[in-house]
C-alpha cells in the first residue's frame, strides 16, 4: 500500500476548532487568548501564530471576541458551532467503518463550458472533499445519500448539475469500481501511519500537561485522515482494510489521555460565561 508520514503539519485553524471543540463546545463559556497561547506552544505553535490565527476566525465568522476588562476572551459563533457539531458527529457516531451501507449511491453529473476551468477545479475539490470519486470525467460517485445542494448553490453551478440516487446492477463488480475510482492505497497509509504513530501512546503514561496537548493533536490528526475518508462501504474494500483498527487506536489513545488532559484544562484554562 502506499506510504503517507503523518509529519504533515496541521494548520492551526484545524488545531484552533479542535481545541474550541473540546474546551468550548456546548458550555456557553468564551475563552482566554492567553490560555489558548499556552496550550498551542505546548503543541509547537508560537504566539504569534496563535494570535494571527484566532484574528483570521473572527474576519471568517468563526470566533466571536467578548473583552472582559483588558482580557480578551474568544467564543463560537453559529457558523463554527455547526463545524463542530458535524466534527463531533463524524468522530463518535459515523465513525471510520461503513458497516450498515444501503447499497445506495449518489451520482452527479456536470457539464461546464471549457473556458471554466476554475469552476471545474472548485466543483471537483468540493466533491472529492464530501465523499465523491470521479466514475467517468463528468460523472461523480459516492456511497449513500449524500446532499449536495449547498455545496453546488455555493458555487453557482445549479443549471449545470445533475444528482440521481442509483444502486448498481447485479452484475457489477462493486469492489472493482471503487479500486479504479478512489485512491485506496493513499486513504489506507493514511490509517496506518496515524496507527503508527499513535498506538506507542496506549502503554504510554503522560504528565497531565503533555496529555493535553497529545489529546489535541491527536483529535486534530484523526479528523483530518477521517475527513478524507468517502466511507466507502466495508463489505467492497480489502480484507486488510486499516480503517478498523486505526479507529480502536484513537478510541484507545483518547481513552488514556482523555482523566489526566482534563486535569490539566482545569488548572490552564480561564473561561468566562458567554454575554449575549
Amino acid at each position: 500500500m502506499g506510504r503517507v508520514t503523518t509529519e504533515e503539519s496541521l494548520r492551526p485553524q484545524s488545531l484552533m476548532l479542535t481545541f474550541l471543540g473540546d474546551q468550548v463546545l456546548g458550555r456557553d463559556v468564551c475563552v482566554y487568548s492567553g490560555s489558548v497561547i499556552d496550550v498551542f506552544a505546548r503543541v509547537g505553535v508560537g504566539e504569534q501564530a496563535t494570535r494571527s490565527t484566532l484574528t483570521r476566525m473572527v474576519n471568517r465568522g468563526l470566533l466571536r471576541r467578548q473583552r472582559e476588562g483588558r482580557r480578551m476572551y474568544f467564543g463560537l459563533t453559529e457558523h463554527s458551532e455547526a463545524v463542530l457539531r458535524d466534527g463531533e458527529r463524524r468522530i463518535w457516531q459515523t465513525g471510520a467503518v461503513n458497516r450498515h451501507w444501503d447499497g445506495t449511491w449518489t451520482l452527479l453529473g456536470f457539464s461546464l463550458p471549457e473556458s471554466w476551468q476554475r469552476q471545474r477545479h472548485d466543483l471537483r475539490s468540493k466533491l472529492t472533499w464530501s465523499g465523491f470519486g470521479p466514475l467517468f470525467s463528468g460523472l461523480w460517485i459516492a456511497p449513500g445519500e449524500v446532499d449536495v445542494a449547498d455545496l453546488v448553490g455555493e458555487l453557482g453551478l445549479s443549471a449545470h448539475v445533475k444528482v440521481f440516487r442509483a444502486h448498481a446492477d447485479a452484475g457489477m463488480d462493486i469492489g472493482a469500481m471503487i479500486e479504479e475510482t478512489w485512491e485506496l492505497p493513499e486513504l489506507a497509509a493514511r490509517y496506518e501511519a496515524f496507527v503508527e504513530r499513535w498506538q506507542p501512546w496506549e502503554s504510554r503514561a503522560p504528565e497531565a500537561d503533555d496529555a493535553l496537548a497529545q489529546r489535541l493533536l491527536l483529535q486534530a490528526e484523526w479528523l483530518r485522515v477521517i475527513r478524507r475518508d468517502p466511507r466507502l462501504p466495508v463489505r467492497h474494500l480489502p480484507d486488510d482494510w486499516p480503517a478498523e483498527g486505526a479507529e480502536k487506536t484513537f478510541r484507545g489513545v483518547h481513552e488514556r489521555l482523555t482523566p489526566l488532559a482534563r486535569e490539566a484544562a482545569r488548572r490552564a484554562i480561564e473561561v468566562v460565561p458567554v454575554h449575549e
